[in-house]
């Protein structure tokens, strides 16, 4: 099966171009998406909040997956979900510490407090052309979760998770708290149950808020995309799981969950949701791989791209080494004995190569600093 991943991209339009332009298998004619014969795509979540294109951007990918229906996987992070919190906050029963003013000053509170979206208003005032008052700004975000509003039918084309042949796809990580957790039910006995069980969590979920929207009957599926109450991840939940060290470098999964996953034939797992600068970050050992593919946070606002086609992975990004950005691509399968996805002994993945051959080392520095080095001299 040939696979093309995109995740994170935010609201962002640009990004998409990027990943289309001289893309093999999923092109872009103005807003229309086309895959290539045998060619699948997967959106790895996270459509909104970042950029003044959120709708343009929903109503590609809803476009694309109603016309194609088995070769395209939506994906719903944690930017998507969380919106299900709207309607019933902003009539009246916002989080602690909200505001006692309008809904526009109660739901810029929870875009930049309780979302990590602050720049949420300000994108979709740009997107509704500028001149927008405040209740047509709210009103536009209640909208889109209505039956016929573009993000309403991106959820409920959506999924948590999928699994095809060797690889599995969540939003944020697997992890050995969620790698058969499906909150109110028991454990599932196999991979594959869990991943059917944990997509039925979802439905369920999205049912009850569809049938009463200012309920709490959703408020599980809602809780399971948070984070744990002062913290930036929540292991128990692949949609806010993070396959990072501390500093935020990306990690494999653990050693128990690599080899349950094993056991399935499953030697690939691959996100978004944690920051990997510039270009996909691939880690891996003779058995197992990774891939996070979340570039919103880098330094350079570019596109990135991921090719899977059995056991070999290709990735397409960029980095800022020097004065001019540089494109930065990997092409591995797995047990060649490349380097590209080991780490060096200071602790840099090998991330890939530079057009003159040379291999780009990274990591993340205290402070979430991002830290480029071409091998051999230049620092990004």
């Amino acid at each position: 099966m040939k696979i093309a991943f995109v995740t994170d991209i935010e609201g962002r339009w640009g990004k998409l171009v990027e990943f289309c332009d001289q893309n093999p298998w999923v092109s872009l004619s103005e807003d229309r998406l086309e895959l290539r014969d045998g060619a699948t795509l997967v959106f790895g979540g996270d459509t909104i909040d970042r950029g003044p294109h959120a709708r343009r951007l929903l109503g590609a990918l809803v476009d694309v997956k109603e016309r194609h229906p088995s070769r395209v996987i939506l994906l719903a992070g944690n930017r998507d979900i969380n919106k299900l919190r709207l309607p019933r906050e902003l009539a009246g029963h916002p989080r602690a510490g909200a505001p006692d003013g309008t809904r526009a000053e109660v739901l810029r509170w929870t875009y930049a407090r309780t979302m990590g979206a602050g720049e949420a208003w300000a994108s979709r005032v740009a997107e509704l052309g500028g001149d927008a008052g405040e209740d047509d700004v709210v009103d536009s975000f209640l909208a889109d979760l209505e039956p016929d509003g573009l993000l309403w039918r991106y959820l409920a084309l959506g999924q948590l998770a999928w699994r095809t042949d060797e690889t599995l796809f969540v939003h944020g990580a697997v992890t050995e708290k969620n790698l058969g957790f499906v909150p109110g039910m028991r454990t599932p006995s196999s991979v594959d149950g869990w991943v059917h069980e944990l997509n039925q969590f979802y439905r369920r979920g999205l049912e009850r808020f569809r049938d009463h929207p200012l309920g709490d009957g959703h408020q599980s599926l809602v809780e399971y995309q948070n984070p744990l109450p002062g913290t930036r991840a929540n292991a128990g939940s692949v949609v806010y799981a993070r396959s990072a060290d501390a500093l935020g470098n990306p990690i494999l999964p653990s050693a128990p969950v690599r080899e349950r996953l094993l056991a399935e034939a499953i030697t690939r797992v691959v996100v978004g949701h944690t920051p990997a600068g510039n270009s996909p970050a691939v880690v891996r050992d003779l058995r197992f791989e990774l891939i996070v593919a979340d570039n919103s946070y880098s330094g350079l606002e570019r596109g990135s791209k991921v090719f899977l086609e059995g056991t070999r992975t290709r990735t397409h990004g960029w980095c800022q080494v020097g004065k001019v950005p540089q494109e930065v691509t990997c092409d591995v399968t797995l047990g060649d004995g490349s380097r590209v996805g080991s780490r060096d002994s200071d602790g840099r993945l090998v991330k890939g190569h530079l057009e003159d051959g040379r291999h780009l080392l990274f990591r993340f520095l205290p402070g979430f600093v991002a830290e480029e080095t071409v091998e051999g001299g230049g620092v990004g």
